[in-house]
């Protein structure tokens, strides 16, 4: 069998590799971009792909190095050896880049917040601030604050209030 057949046997077992795993990787987080109003099928879907792609991103990955072991004990020439690993290492990289969850990147923790009393807040007179009042214990979060972060999370008591915006 010439070289040629087996180069294309091995691109027809790589690129399907290659696109899933990069379909898998792209399509939720194209999806569920912030700041961006969401269909709700495409975000069932991509929620759906971004819980379950881990088994298919295994499979792929163990799919594109059988195919590279197969081929590279085919061919001879070492470049086309080397060129040949390029398709499973980026396959592997992308199978690696889709554990990242970017918006954890993104999107830091606000981290517990301090609270005073009213007359000590330096907020202005007309700040909008969602309000929680528990028994005796009234807490406030600052909109502009928030609305960065969404929610704010303090312990009153044994329990625990979330200002959520």
């Amino acid at each position: 069998m010439k070289t040629t057949t087996f180069g294309r046997r091995f691109c027809c077992n790589v690129v399907p590799c290659l696109l899933a795993s990069f379909c898998l990787l792209v399509y939720p987080v194209y999806v569920i971009r912030p700041f961006r109003a969401q269909g709700v099928r495409e975000l069932a879907v991509a929620l759906a792909v971004a819980r379950y792609r881990a088994p298919f991103m295994v499979a792929s990955v163990a799919a594109v190095f059988v195919a590279l072991v197969w081929y590279w004990r085919r061919e001879r020439r070492w470049l086309r050896r080397i060129a040949s690993a390029a398709a499973p290492l980026a396959v592997v990289a992308m199978a690696l880049a889709s554990r990242v969850n970017i918006y954890e990147l993104m999107f830091h923790p606000l981290g517990p917040p301090a609270f005073m009393a009213a007359a000590r807040s330096k907020l202005a007179g007309d700040e909008m601030v969602i309000a929680i009042h528990v028994s005796t214990v009234a807490r406030a979060y600052p909109i502009r604050n928030i609305s960065y972060y969404h929610v704010g999370e303090r312990p009153v008591g044994r329990r625990s209030d979330c200002g959520t915006y």
